[in-house]
């Protein structure tokens, strides 16, 4: 199959498809005389299985060691479980920073009620009011908390 149709059958961006071949996530395919990419059903596997890791919030490397390991069926997969378990630890983590986050906005939010003028606004003055104890550099931003195409 093209990419294009490994696109449209998979629901993964062309784009998206390219970066992983250079990142070395999927097998650089074969070519046709003309030099397009012709894919075959293991790429859509593959396309596949990475996909669902990156809903899972994994990163590349980690995917790469699922990878290696799911084309070593004999190898004791002690490894791929300690490896969800960092994870797991690390979404653990990420849930504690977006709760503290949430705090944070929902006290914000209490310092206005609707109504007001956009120059007596609790909000926008709590906002203004300079940095706090997280730095001037956005620090307090968690990463990841907004939704991306890749």
């Amino acid at each position: 199959m093209t990419i294009g149709e490994l696109a449209l059958r998979t629901g993964c961006g062309i784009e998206t498809i390219r970066y992983y071949e250079r990142e070395g996530l999927l097998p650089k395919p074969g070519r046709t005389s003309g030099n397009f990419r012709r894919y075959g059903q293991e790429h859509a596997e593959l396309l596949s299985f990475i996909r669902h890791c990156r809903s899972l919030d994994m990163a590349l490397n980690e995917i790469r060691i699922l990878l290696r390991f799911r084309s070593a069926p004999d190898e004791n997969c002690g490894e791929v479980n300690a490896l969800l378990d960092t994870h797991i630890g690390h979404v653990e983590e990420r849930i504690a920073e977006l709760r503290s986050l949430e705090g944070q906005l929902r006290a914000l939010r209490d310092n206005c009620s609707s109504g007001r003028s956009a120059e007596h606004c609790g909000i926008l003055e709590g906002l203004g009011g300079g940095p706090d104890d997280r730095g001037a550099s956005g620090d307090n931003h968690v990463p990841r908390t907004h939704s991306t195409k890749r």
